[in-house]
C-alpha cells in the first residue's frame, strides 16, 4: 500500500489517497479541538493513542457484524479505512443524557433516562451541527428514508456493542457520535469516522470519572492521562477476551 496525495488536513486527523481507488489512509494528530475549532491546543501523543483506541474500537464492530472504514492499523498514527463518500449527518447514542443534550433539555448533566435516545444532526460546523429531522434530511437530499433506517440501525447495534465492551472494561459508554459514509468499494452504508474519547463520551463506570474530551472543553486536565486510561483498560479487555 502506497501513500499518495493529501486529500483532506482536518484539526485533528490527515486523509491521503493511496495507489488503491477504493482504500485511504488515516493519520491521527496531537490535536485537540472544541467548540468548532474556536478552542484548540497539542497534547503530545494523543494522535497515537486516539489511533490505537479507534483502532479497537472500530475493530470491535468489524468483527460483530456492524461494518465500518476501518481495515487495519499501519503504524502508530495510521490506519488504513475504505474510501466512502460522505453523508454529512451525524447519528448520536447516548446512554445518559450530558453536555449539549443535557443543556437543551434542562436537565443534569450525566441524567439516566429509562431509555436509549438517538440525535440526528446535520453536520455543519457554520451551522452549530443543528438537530434535522428525517424529513428535512430527504428534503435536503443528503439521504433516503431507507439510507436514515440504516444508519438509525447502524448507530443502535454499535451503541449496544461498544456498551457491552466498554463495560467489560470498567468503563461507561456515555455517548457516541457516528458518522458515516457509502463505502467506494461497495456502496454500503458503513460507520466512516473514528471512534475515541474525541467522539465518544466515556466515563469511569465506578467512581464516574470523565475520561473524554470533555476534560478538555471543561479544563478538568489530565486529557492526555485519562486518554491512556481508557486505552490501557480496553487493551486488558482485548487481551483477557483472545
Amino acid at each position: 500500500m502506497v501513500k499518495d496525495k493529501l486529500i483532506y488536513n482536518g484539526n485533528e486527523k490527515q486523509v491521503f489517497s493511496t495507489d488503491d481507488p477504493r482504500q485511504v489512509i488515516f493519520r491521527y494528530k496531537d490535536v485537540a479541538t472544541a467548540f468548532h475549532g474556536v478552542k484548540r491546543a497539542r497534547f503530545t501523543g494523543k494522535g497515537v493513542v486516539d489511533n490505537q483506541i479507534s483502532a479497537i474500537l472500530l475493530g470491535y464492530l468489524n468483527s460483530h457484524g456492524v461494518e465500518t472504514h476501518y481495515v487495519q492499523i499501519l503504524n502508530d498514527r495510521e490506519q488504513l479505512c475504505r474510501k466512502i463518500e460522505i453523508i454529512p449527518l451525524e447519528v448520536t447514542y447516548h446512554n445518559r443524557i450530558a453536555g449539549t443534550l443535557a443543556a437543551r433539555l434542562g436537565l443534569e448533566d450525566g441524567f439516566k433516562p429509562a431509555n436509549t435516545i438517538i440525535d440526528l444532526t446535520l453536520n455543519d460546523d457554520d451551522l452549530d451541527d443543528p438537530l434535522i429531522n428525517h424529513d428535512q434530511a430527504v428534503a435536503l437530499g443528503l439521504a433516503t428514508y431507507e439510507e436514515l433506517d440504516v444508519m438509525y440501525d447502524i448507530a443502535r447495534r454499535a451503541g449496544r456493542l461498544l456498551t457491552d465492551l466498554l463495560g467489560k472494561a470498567g468503563l461507561e459508554l456515555v455517548d457516541a457520535k457516528f458518522e458515516f459514509g457509502r463505502a467506494a468499494d461497495t456502496g454500503a452504508i458503513i460507520i466512516s469516522d473514528e471512534l475515541s474519547p474525541d467522539t465518544c463520551r466515556i466515563w469511569d463506570a465506578e467512581t464516574g470519572e470523565r475520561l473524554d474530551k470533555d476534560r478538555f472543553r471543561l479544563d478538568l486536565g489530565d486529557v492526555q492521562y485519562s486518554y491512556g486510561v481508557v486505552l490501557d483498560k480496553l487493551k486488558a479487555i482485548m487481551e483477557t477476551d483472545q
